[in-house]
């Protein structure tokens, strides 16, 4: 049995072979050279997505996905199953870079996204555990509650999120949560464009769609590099073995999200930014009650170091954030994904959250890379010239904006204009990352500044001067 059989890189993809729904064997390699319509590099939400849209347009097309391990090994498969209307680059930045129109057509396209996942999900039948139960995004002290005032008065002024402030008597009165150092929270600011989902279920059922659909999907089959109209490729064979070969094809679509920066072709242009998640043993009810998250609901605060959780469809706590540190060079190494020093935090954040989940033990911890650009900007973008399209740059806002990038690469590549081609990241190039060892130095500090700003907030109950600094680098 292969090696990703034996060891899921995440708990949503444990719980699937620990139902026995499915087993997580890799598909057949690519043996050969071969010849596609389109070529589609990294088998996660971004390429299954846009193989769907694609095969449905046009199902005469012959259309290919390489992925390096299993579908759904990356980033789709590990994240902390929000399927939101977040998206890396604030209203306010995408206004400033490209009017207020711009800005606003982004924002409904990334609302309508939600909607469009859940459309799709429940038409083709995958069960993915999906409930919309918005966001609850609490502040815990005074500058956090500034900044959800601020959160709550923009949306209003654009008026197309409908976002709610709640009292601290509203928020102490549902739920069990407490502030920094266990102080009484302050209020919160509700979200409803969110839902909760198991993105194993979706990102894996996805596959199996896209396959009925006639699209081939081969994994163990690592991508090398490509040029245009062809794909180099390694393929890891039964025995222990290797082969390599290339494809040809009209169109290539790059969906590597952070892995991208071990590529040649990719490289600086993205940074492989970890994110650390853990989970809980299933929750009795009477802990549930007094912690108040529903079913559907997802949560997060105002701190600048990120936080998010959601409640498991088998009543879990399954808890992230950021925190681990940028390694040399991109490096992206298995052992990256674990980091006690930042699973501890994360429990002990946990904990002074919600303090019903003392006593919960952790059955899962994992973690991954997910893509960073230079000036925290997604993208999808298609060049016909080369014939070579991709998308990412999601800044752990992913899970639904790969939806949006499947149907926008989709229009691209059959050059069908309208206004999803016409959006503000269609075509977006940003600059690349510094080299080396600014990099690594310039990353590292911005993680520990925003670990500061937090604590200064907490300490002196006054916005941080740090984060003011670091909005305009971080998409704000």
């Amino acid at each position: 049995m292969s090696r990703e059989a034996e060891a899921p890189p995440s708990f949503w993809l444990d719980a699937l072979r620990a139902a026995g729904t499915d087993d997580l064997r890799p598909r057949a390699p690519l043996t050969r050279n071969a010849t596609f319509d389109v070529c589609i590099v990294g088998g996660g939400l971004t390429g299954l997505w846009t193989a769907y849209y694609l095969a449905k347009a046009d199902p005469s097309l012959r259309i290919a996905v390489l992925e390096k391990h299993i579908a759904g090994y990356g980033a789709s498969g590990r994240n902390g199953g929000w399927c939101s209307a977040l998206f890396p680059t604030s209203t306010a930045a995408l206004e400033r870079s490209h009017g207020r129109d711009a800005a606003l057509a982004m924002r409904r396209a990334m609302n309508d996204t939600v909607g469009e996942v859940a459309r799709v999900t429940e038409a083709e039948g995958i069960d993915c555990d999906f409930v919309q139960g918005g966001t609850v995004a609490f502040a815990r002290n005074a500058p956090q509650l500034a900044a959800a005032q601020a959160d709550v008065a923009a949306a209003a002024e654009y008026g197309v999120d409908e976002l709610e402030l709640w009292s601290a008597e509203h928020v102490e009165g549902r739920f069990g949560a407490r502030g920094t150092g266990r102080e009484r929270p302050l209020g919160a600011a509700f979200d409803p464009a969110c839902a909760r989902l198991q993105p194993a279920k979706l990102v894996r059922g996805l596959a199996r769609l896209v396959e009925s659909l006639g699209v081939t999907i081969f994994e163990r089959t690592e991508v090398t590099n490509w040029f245009s109209k062809r794909v180099r490729f390694r393929s890891a064979l039964p025995d222990g073995g290797s082969v390599d070969g290339a494809v040809s094809a009209t169109t290539i679509v790059i969906a590597v999200e952070g892995y991208g920066a071990a590529l040649p072709r990719v490289g600086r242009h993205v940074l492989p930014l970890y994110s650390l998640m853990i989970a809980t043993e299933p929750l009795s009810d009477d802990v549930w009650r007094e912690i108040g998250i529903q079913h559907g609901e997802t949560f997060t605060d105002y701190r600048h170091l990120v936080i998010y959780g959601q409640r498991t469809a088998d009543n879990r706590l399954a808890f992230g954030g950021r925190g681990a540190r940028y390694h040399w060079g991109s490096a992206i190494r298995e052992e990256y994904d674990r980091d006690p020093r930042v699973f501890g935090h994360l429990q002990r954040t946990l904990v002074d959250l919600f303090p019903a989940a003392t006593d919960a033990a952790i059955t899962h911890q994992w973690g991954g890379p997910l893509g960073v650009s230079r000036d925290w900007r997604a993208t999808a973008s298609y060049n016909p010239k080369t014939g070579v399209a991709l998308a990412g740059g999601y800044v752990g806002d992913g899970l639904s904006t790969t939806n949006l990038a499947g149907r926008t690469l989709s229009a691209l590549i059959r050059d069908e204009q309208g206004p999803l081609t016409e959006l503000p990241w269609v075509n977006h190039r940003s600059p690349q990352w510094e080299p080396e060892p600014l990099r690594f130095v310039g990353s590292n500090l911005g993680l520990l500044a925003t670990g500061l700003s937090d604590a200064e907030e907490s300490l002196t109950r006054r916005p941080s001067l740090a984060a003011k600094l670091m909005g305009p680098l971080t998409g704000h």
